[in-house]
């Protein structure tokens, strides 16, 4: 990467006055860049576990080692023994502020150091002299401005570790420093043998053994503090402490500005419906039936064409309504039943609820102002402020109280103060004493008691001993109390504070407590400063700590308040720049005491990563027990050096640290915690001191790792002290350039290699070895022969020199659709730039395709680098201008709150998006938020309850959501936003007696227009993995759509609404199809005819069953293909739907990808998908048409092979939402998608490496390994078995039956018999007109005994229900008995109609009334679109024939009419020959079908070596194992190429 900074011309050379900076170098910092790789080929070899990087400062670096601390002594050095400080020069030492590190590269440094408020040459200019740099950024981080760390200013320990040999020696020809602030003469150095290390010893500090002499404090740095002017103060700051946070939030103001409340087109308020591209294929000619009702007007019947243009439609409407001219502006279109408007300026054909087929579309029309757009925003809204810290209060992310840090502050400036207006008081009295004694009168004059005090001190006059012991005494005693309400109250500041406790703020404690214990006689003879006056010094020095600490927890983690000034001033300065990363680790604070009696020590590990890979490892030398003063801590202390330069890391790259326990009895290191954190996050690295919050959490794959995975901002109970050097690097965008001229022209065999590379879609799948092909080749790809994705995949590392290439790439590619781009947001591509390059195409998308890429926007945000992000810009912006967007994004985010990781990101972003969409928005969310929490505790409760009272409990807890809607008045489902609930049906709701029991809930919607709308609340499931299929199903169809194919499917809503728990849309009059096996008794899903049986039930007409087989045939073949591609398992005729109207549907898709269950071992889903014998029944009419049979397999090949076009969106979407290589638990947290085996497992079922016929070949197999499947009859059967001692097995007894499909029929089939008279033709016969219940008519002929026996199957089938009385022959009368039997069997069918539910709708009434219609026959209508059909009955075959590269591929698709010379069914085969042949005969063979007329074989027949096709003859024969069926020869020239075509069978060989 490159990171620079720039140097400045007026510094003069750094060997002028003889520093050789090379003698500062560390012995850790030993490898140049040109040593380091940082490829995904060649990673940096990870350091020894054994031997660490440190073994190098053994030799090489002098290195403080501290001993183990002395847990007995609260205050004996807890952070360890430190050397003393001697880095503060005196006036007379050299100016040495332009001192350098070397020559700059040809790109340059950037500086970047802390900012501060004063820079004094006092810090650590003697270690490595450079240059002190000014800035003033930020004043409320001017304290931070230390020479290498934040916080220890004073802890030259820390620091040390970049410390050479040369260094002492250096200092010795330098003048003399002023030495450090702290009490040293307690602290004994020693070697340190494991290190190698040598002491630094200096003898004139060594001399005295008392800590309080007065020798040892006037050459501390306490004379140079000054005392506290003003106690701490802290102030409220709204927007957040974090700097981070405030720049988010003043992005996301700037967003929502831009879309003022004014503009009526971004802020519109309404719904509207969702719209695609206009798919012209699918609505050649079509016109669509509409019914649009108008205000206090009759309704108007329509038949616009599809192309029609919504405000044309209008307009045509206002002229048919109104004489005078209207204005077709100032009105709207409603879908009927939903809050969803049409869209003016589109056609109807272009939006997606006329994309489904439907019999009538009801619309009502009405004016624009008459439907306000209830979730418009108000000008009110553009003036609110975007406060996070107010936002987030509920989810805890603003921990700490101001309030009682606050008061906790007061009371300790409180003490402060007591202690040194006692201390006052004391020096006042003793001075007092001495002058009343003393043997001349002494003169008072105004000056300071502490100066009166120095002069005493030098008379040598005697002091009074009762002063000494007695009065002296007591404010001794008083001034102990003081400085330990002082030293608590530091503590409860900790404590506060997360436990948080530095050293600066342990030392200066000591000092005070060890200057409060001090003898007063010793203090007398060798004090030449009062003791006021160090008791100020050392309360000053507490107070700047304590200053200090606030300040770096403020700017590490998110408060909502901060320091108000600094006590006394600060100053600072900085070692200059590192090459090479460095850091210290300093201590672990507030550990749990559990780990304290557990573990004998703890160690820690740093690694880095990118994009999921690791570049490097450095683990801890040592492991350090705990130890204890205010609270329990760990100390390290410890320097870690990367043999990374920082130029060379990628700007991503990410550090992790681990927190490891030692085990006291297995004396293994176990992973106790861990933190991330980005190296350089607003493109800088991090500088000073920062504190980093710990998770308890299980580590995370390493594919995870992002800024965005754990929040070390917000304050948890665990927290690690990081120091970073005060000076850092800027990233600058290096140049891209392209470099094109070491690559020649590649050979045309090469492009094609490149073209069967990039048919594997993703850089997942593919070997490195690939890769590497692809990448060397990556000038010849386009978006023709590759993606984009593909490619930049393909590099080899992130160097400069790659990433530059990469960004070149990316600007001369054009993308052949946006959606190409989603495959750059996975988390194998971190890089800033190109993931905005993808949100730049993303942002072309419509609104619906938006949506339909919706959850995978989400979980792509949390590989962003921050949340000011492109991706997150986008979410929002498109959040102002659709309601859709803002609705479905905030229940994703809601949902994605409760995974592991990543909450906090997500709860930020949700904020972000409450603020900008507006009160009235929030306030129907929050509407939503109570209705599901109510689901929730009704669903809680009704598990609980026993199984009898659970039927209560659910009619009493219904209360509740009547009570709720009494309130609020209406609500809007989470599930749509356009559908509007006022209600609840009690009687409608109940549950299912499933593990989970579910409640089905139906709500009143609130349009009177409108049918009421039920929905699934489940609570106990995981949603998620159903949302994902679903979702890529939709994508799917879409894509059909688009291709001009409808496939008829019914893919029903569902929302993850929580964790475990959402909301599932019921598709009405759906019954499973165990149900209808019930229907057909204990072995009915082993018979052939229940389905083809029960949709002849429910659809009598003629005209209703052919569009119910119809329904069936299309809705069958797109879940075969769906359910194969996604490898759906778990399939039964539980989770297999049918609605009377001919759909078929799947539901439940917890097992998918191939995840089949087991049952003793043995996988329970054998087929590929669910096509069985009896769905082939129903499709060939029972095996009297069986050409449909081949138009399904057409149908089906044809919906395969176009979904295989669009491979890379399909796992695009996966792999968003998988994430990474080899993960155990998916990113979003799904178990069934969990690494990339699973991604393998979609690319072979989609197969994109094949050509269109290969494809066809395969899915014809699979077709007929699943129709061939007796497994999945037998696991149909089981569930049935289950289900029936629910249903009463023995005795299934015709009144229980039809209660199945109650929900099917809510009004009375047939309304109306009339009985005409005799038939004309058959006199026997009455002639009957019947009336359905949607006013349609139909005639039949039925005789008196066809009666008679009616009323006898009636009697045996409801023996328990009344019916009305037979007119039998013996009531006729001998005159006129023909009118008298009409009027009778009028009467009676007329009672029979009007009477029991049952009996009016039973099978064998309906059957009765509707036979002639039982007879229908798809010969004239056709299944599969326009096509050539044949009336003949003579045998053909269907080929299809390509040629390429002296290659001959024939696909042998159908034959039709085949015979044996019996007139049987053959098991017929081909077997074809290619003539003229040259030595070896050129035979192939297709397998046989067996006993088939009309077979379907979609095998292909390769011959190589065809050199051209001119003078080649195909002989084709048709066999029957020996049987000679038919043949034909082929005369290859005149071939139509890439069609299929009938070719018509012979019957003698020629």
């Amino acid at each position: 990467m490159a990171y620079s900074w720039p140097r400045d011309p007026n510094d003069i050379d750094p060997q002028v006055d003889g520093y050789d900076h090379q003698h500062f170098r560390h012995g850790n910092q030993c490898l140049s860049s040109h040593q380091v790789k940082l490829g995904f080929d060649e990673l940096v070899e990870e350091i020894n576990n054994k031997n660490p990087l440190c073994e190098s400062v053994k030799e090489e670096s002098l290195h403080f080692v501290v001993g183990a601390p002395n847990l007995g002594s609260k205050w004996q050095s807890i952070h360890g023994a430190h050397p003393r400080h001697l880095n503060e020069f005196s006036s007379q030492s050299p100016d040495i502020s332009h001192f350098q590190y070397g020559k700059t590269s040809a790109i340059g440094f950037n500086p970047t150091v802390l900012p501060t408020h004063q820079i004094t040459d006092e810090g650590d200019s003697w270690r490595n002299p450079r240059e002190i740099y000014h800035s003033a950024e930020d004043p409320r981080f001017n304290t931070l401005t230390q020479s290498s760390t934040g916080l220890d200013k004073h802890n030259p320990q820390r620091q040390s570790g970049n410390e050479d040999h040369n260094c002492h020696r250096e200092l010795k020809s330098s003048v003399l420093p002023h030495y450090s602030s702290y009490p040293m003469d307690s602290i004994h150095y020693r070697d340190n043998q494991e290190s190698g290390g040598v002491s630094l010893i200096e003898p004139s500090l060594m001399s005295s053994k008392d800590p309080l002499l007065p020798g040892a404090w006037e050459s501390t740095s306490l004379e140079n503090v000054e005392t506290v002017g003003c106690p701490i103060q802290i102030v409220e700051v709204p927007q957040g402490s974090s700097k981070s946070l405030a720049s988010f939030c003043d992005k996301v103001r700037k967003i929502r500005e831009s879309y003022s409340a004014s503009d009526i087109n971004s802020n519109s308020g309404k719904i509207w419906a969702i719209t695609t591209v206009y798919p012209s294929q699918l609505f050649e000619g079509t016109k669509f039936r509409v019914n649009v009702s108008i205000n206090a007007a009759p309704m108007l019947h329509l038949l616009p064409q599809a192309n029609y243009l919504v405000k044309d439609l209008i307009a045509e409407i206002l002229l048919l309504c109104a004489n005078e001219q209207l204005f077709p502006n100032e009105y709207l279109l409603r879908v009927c039943g939903s809050e969803e408007f049409l869209q003016m300026d589109h056609c109807l054909g272009s939006h997606k609820i006329f994309q489904k087929s439907k019999s009538v579309f009801q619309l009502h029309l009405q004016k624009n102002r008459d439907a306000p757009g209830k979730f418009r925003r108000k000008s009110e809204d553009d003036h609110s402020l975007f406060l996070l810290n107010q936002l987030l209060e509920f989810t805890h992310i603003w921990k700490i109280s101001r309030q009682c840090l606050s008061t906790v502050v007061k009371k300790y400036s409180f003490h402060v103060k007591q202690l040194l207006e006692n201390q006052e008081d004391l020096e006042k009295k003793h001075l007092s004493s001495v002058f009343s004694s003393a043997p001349h009168p002494i003169q008072v004059f105004s000056q300071p008691v502490s100066s009166i005090y120095f002069w005493v001190l030098a008379s040598n006059h005697p002091i009074p001993h009762s002063i000494q012991i007695s009065e002296v005494s007591s404010i001794s005693t008083c001034q102990n109390t003081h400085v330990n309400n002082i030293i608590e109250e530091v503590k409860n500041i900790c404590r506060v504070l997360g436990c948080v406790e530095t050293k600066q703020v342990s030392d200066a404690v000591k000092n005070l407590n060890l200057l409060q214990k001090g003898q007063p006689q010793n203090f007398h003879q060798k004090s030449e400063t009062s003791k006021k006056g160090f008791m100020e010094k050392a309360t000053a020095e507490l107070s700047r700590a304590i200053y200090l600490l606030i300040e770096v927890y403020c700017s590490s983690f998110s408060t909502d308040f901060q320091p108000g000034h600094l006590p006394g001033g600060a100053s600072s300065s900085h070692t200059g720049l590192h090459s090479h990363l460095s850091f210290t680790v300093c201590s672990l604070h507030n550990v749990p005491e559990t780990w304290a009696h557990g573990y004998k020590a703890f160690s820690f590990s740093c690694w880095l990563t990118y994009a999921g890979k690791k570049l490097c490892q450095v683990k801890s030398c040592r492991s350090v027990p705990v130890t204890k003063s205010f609270f329990l801590l760990v100390n390290w202390n410890e320097i870690i050096n990367f043999p990374l330069e920082i130029k060379s890391l990628p700007r991503e790259s990410m550090l992790i640290i681990k927190v490891f326990g030692i085990d006291s009895a297995t004396h293994s290191a176990n992973l106790l915690a861990w933190t991330c954190l980005p190296l350089f996050p607003k493109e800088k690295s991090m500088m000073g001191s920062r504190l980093f919050s710990m998770t308890f959490q299980s580590e995370p794959p390493i594919e995870m790792i992002a800024p965005g995975i754990w929040d070390g901002s917000q304050p948890s109970p665990l927290t690690l002290q990081i120091d970073f050097p005060a000076a850092g690097w800027e990233y600058m965008k290096p140049d891209s350039e392209e470099n094109r001229t070491d690559v020649e022209e590649p050979p045309r065999e090469c492009l094609k290699h490149i073209a069967r590379l990039s048919q594997k879609q993703t850089p997942l799948l593919l070997s490195g070895e690939k890769r590497r092909y692809l990448w060397f080749y990556r000038f010849y790809c386009d978006n023709e022969n590759s993606s984009l994705p593909l490619v930049l995949g393909s590099a080899p590392g992130w160097d400069e020199g790659t990433v530059s290439e990469m960004h070149a790439i990316l600007r001369r590619w054009t993308f052949s659709h946006p959606l190409e781009a989603l495959g750059l947001l996975t988390s194998s591509f971190p890089d800033q730039d190109i993931r905005e390059v993808a949100v730049q195409q993303l942002d072309r998308l419509l609104t619906g395709d938006v949506l339909e890429c919706l959850p995978q926007l989400v979980q792509a945000v949390k590989f962003e680098w921050n949340l000011e992000s492109p991706l997150v810009e986008l979410l929002l912006r498109r959040s102002l201008q659709s309601i859709r967007v803002a609705h479905r994004l905030y229940w994703l985010l809601r949902d994605a709150q409760g995974e592991a990781f990543f909450q906090s990101w997500y709860q930020k972003l949700s904020a972000a998006l409450q603020f900008c969409v507006g009160e009235a928005l929030n306030d129907e969310l929050s509407k939503e938020q109570k209705l599901v929490k109510l689901l929730g505790d009704i669903g809680e409760k009704v598990k609980s309850a026993s199984d009898p009272q659970r039927r209560d409990v659910l009619k009493k807890e219904i209360g509740s959501l009547e009570e709720f809607f009494k309130d609020i008045k209406t609500c809007h489902l989470p599930l749509d936003p356009a559908l509007c609930i006022k209600g609840i049906d009690r009687d409608a709701c109940s549950y299912f007696t499933s593990n989970a029991l579910p409640l089905k809930i139906t709500f009143i919607n609130a349009d009177p227009m409108g049918e009421n709308i039920g929905v699934i609340f489940k609570a106990g499931d995981d949603l998620r993995q159903d949302m994902l299929v679903l979702q890529i199903i939709q994508v799917m169809d879409n894509i059909w759509l688009q291709e001009g194919l409808n496939m008829q499917m019914i893919i029903y809503r569902c929302l993850s609404t929580g964790k475990a728990q959402g909301l599932i849309e019921m598709v009405p009059d759906a019954i499973t199809l165990a149900k209808i096996h019930l229907h057909s008794g204990l072995i009915g899903p082993l018979k052939e005819n229940t389905i083809k049986k029960w949709f002849s039930q429910h659809n009598h007409l003629k005209e209703d069953y052919e569009k119910a087989l119809r329904n069936f045939f299309y809705s069958c073949a797109g879940w075969c293909v769906v359910t194969f591609i996604l490898g759906v398992c778990d399939r039964h005729n539980d989770n297999i739907m049918l609605t009377k109207s001919g759909h078929m549907f799947h539901i439940d898709f917890g097992k998918f990808l191939g995840h089949a269950q087991t049952f003793g071992g043995i996988k329970r889903d054998r087929a590929p998908f669910i096509f069985t014998s009896e769905m082939e029944y129903f499709i060939t009419e029972g095996g009297k048409n069986t050409q449909h049979f081949q138009d399904f397999v057409e149908l089906c090949c044809r919906a395969y092979n176009i979904v295989r076009k669009h491979s890379q969106l399909i796992l695009s979407l996966l792999e968003m939402i998988l994430g990474s290589v080899d993960m155990k638990m998916l990113h979003a947290g799904l178990p069934e998608l969990s690494g990339t085996e699973d991604l393998k497992y979609v690319y072979n079922n989609l197969r994109p490496q094949d050509t269109d016929l290969e494809a066809t070949s395969h899915f014809t197999k699979k077709i007929k390994e699943s129709l061939e499947c007796f497994p999945v009859k037998l696991n149909n059967l089981i569930h049935t078995l289950a289900q029936m001692p629910a249903i009463s097995l023995a005795k299934p007894t015709p009144q229980t039956l039809p209660q199945e499909s109650y929900t099917l029929h809510k009004t009375r089939t047939i309304q109306r018999v009339t009985i005409l008279g005799l038939s004309k033709t058959h006199s026997n016969l009455y002639l009957i007109e019947v009336t359905l219940s949607d006013k349609r008519k139909s005639l039949t002929q039925k005789s008196f005994e066809q009666f008679s026996r009616l009323h006898s199957q009636i009697q045996k089938q409801f023996p328990l229900l009344p019916l009305p009385e037979f007119p039998h022959w013996w009531h006729l009368p001998f005159t006129d008995s023909d009118h008298k039997r009409i009027r009778d069997l009028s009467h009676y069918v007329e009672q029979m109609l009007s009477g029991s539910y049952e009996v009016a709708n039973s099978d064998c009434v309906l059957s009765f009334f509707l036979s002639e219609h039982m007879q229908p026959t798809l010969e004239d209508s056709q299944l599969v679109g326009p096509g050539e059909k044949y009336s003949d009955n003579n045998p053909k075959i269907q080929l299809l024939m390509t040629y390429e590269d002296s290659k001959l591929t024939i696909l042998v698709k159908h034959m039709k009419n085949i015979h044996l010379p019996d007139g049987s069914a053959p098991s017929a085969h081909v077997e074809m020959y290619l003539l003229p042949h040259p030595s070896e005969v050129r035979k192939r063979k297709t397998k046989s079908v067996p006993k088939c007329t009309d077979p379907t074989y979609n095998e292909i027949v390769v011959y190589d070596e065809v050199l051209e096709l001119q003078g080649h003859v195909l002989m084709l024969i048709v066999k029957s194992k020996t049987v000679f069926v038919g043949a034909i020869n082929i005369q290859l020239c005149s071939v139509p190429l890439n069609e299929e075509k009938w070719y018509p069978l012979g019957n003698s060989i020629i």
